[in-house]
């Protein structure tokens, strides 16, 4: 029987500018959207409630996308699958953009959830491989990638106010193209051996729960944040954006020189030092007097909680791969990194519409619920020390 053989140090090369180009686009459309939506409000008449409602339906149907990828990967590899959600990210970005009619941008921002979840999965799946086929941490900078591309995508729309709306269908060509990009592929001589009873799940948990902490935060301040300045303070719309686009520079500065932190700091210590930073930020956020102080709140929040998200990921893997031969490792590490996505979207669920249903009187009182639940993070940092253990080389 022919086998694949395992990637050598070119094809790692190779495979880490690719994958790192995959989370920028991710990033970059997210983000593109997301800081346009006093503008999507406005094009299709969508108060808090009712936007906070489209946006559950993505939320539900991107967790239902990660799903499939977990369903998927095994059998075609997380490569292939990779590249469908970006293929059909590109095409539901263009249907939702250049939609004539309300149901049609709902059905194309719903086809764009599942996308979502597809390339959510498998990007981190394909970090997570090459992470320990590296044998040092890379997630916090293929986070960081992530980043800069919502840093890229803010700047766009900072700069593109003014466009026609169609013009924004532009944006799909990216994630076309990245599809053909040179991903990591999976030694097929391997077999999937894991169960669920292999995965320990309960400690996978904890920092699971870190996860959902982090993008309550995350969502909030990307979905919300531009609104907030918009309603709360009357801000110029073409100046809205700037609640995500500092934000975005200060996590993306942070992710970027995050592998080397982690490694010299340690997760659990770096995770609490950035608990206490976003604490700080948040109350600045809810009581700033004006719009250029919660500008200044959003900017160290995004320094808090940078690391947050692809720590906990390195953790999960970790602790799914440990005392494992590597195939068997390989199989739970693609089948844990899949599930724990879901905590993204629960995440995603308490930061884009309890923040908006909670603040529906005011968003002072919705980014109350991020504040509220940074707290845990001081707690949940113990269960990162399998993160700990990958910097250290084990």
């Amino acid at each position: 029987m022919l086998t694949m053989t395992a990637p050598t140090r070119p094809d790692l090369g190779r495979a880490r500018p690719a994958i790192a180009l995959a989370f920028l686009t991710q990033g970059l459309v997210f983000i593109s959207l997301t800081t346009r939506l006093p503008r999507i409000q406005d094009r299709w008449d969508l108060g808090e409630l009712a936007l906070s409602g489209v946006l559950l339906m993505m939320v539900l149907l991107a967790g239902a996308g990660s799903l499939v990828a977990e369903r998927l990967a095994p059998r075609l590899d997380s490569a292939v699958v990779l590249r469908a959600g970006l293929l059909g990210v590109a095409g539901s970005v263009a249907a939702l953009v250049l939609a004539p009619t309300r149901p049609l941008f709902v059905l194309g921002l719903a086809a764009y959830g599942v996308g979502l979840g597809l390339v959510d999965a498998t990007g981190n799946m394909q970090a997570v491989a090459l992470e320990h086929r590296l044998g040092r941490v890379v997630l916090p900078s293929c986070h960081g990638a992530w980043t800069l591309g919502g840093v890229v995508g803010a700047v766009v729309t900072l700069v593109s106010s003014n466009v026609p709306w169609s013009a924004i269908a532009l944006v799909a060509l990216l994630p076309l193209a990245v599809a053909a990009a040179p991903f990591l592929p999976r030694d097929h001589g391997e077999a999937a051996t894991a169960t669920e009873t292999d995965v320990p799940w309960r400690a996978i948990v904890m920092v699971g729960l870190a996860l959902v902490v982090f993008y309550t935060v995350d969502t909030a301040a990307a979905t919300w944040g531009p609104v907030y300045l918009d309603d709360v303070f009357s801000a110029p719309e073409e100046l809205v954006a700037l609640a995500t686009l500092p934000y975005l520079l200060a996590s993306g500065l942070v992710r970027l020189v995050g592998d080397g932190l982690t490694e010299r700091v340690g997760a659990v210590r770096l995770l609490r030092v950035g608990a206490a930073v976003a604490l700080v930020a948040l109350a600045t956020i809810v009581a700033a007097p004006s719009w250029p102080v919660a500008v200044a709140g959003f900017t160290l929040l995004g320094c808090g909680v940078a690391v947050v998200a692809p720590l906990s990921f390195s953790a999960a893997a970790a602790l799914a791969g440990r005392d494992a031969d590597p195939a068997t490792r390989h199989a739970r590490v693609d089948a844990v990194v899949a599930r724990f996505n879901q905590f993204n979207y629960a995440g995603a669920l308490l930061g884009a519409v309890m923040t908006g249903a909670v603040g529906a009187g005011s968003l002072r009182v919705g980014f109350a619920v991020p504040l509220v639940l940074v707290v845990a993070l001081f707690w949940l940092a113990r269960a990162f020390a399998p993160a700990d253990e990958l910097s250290a080389g084990a």
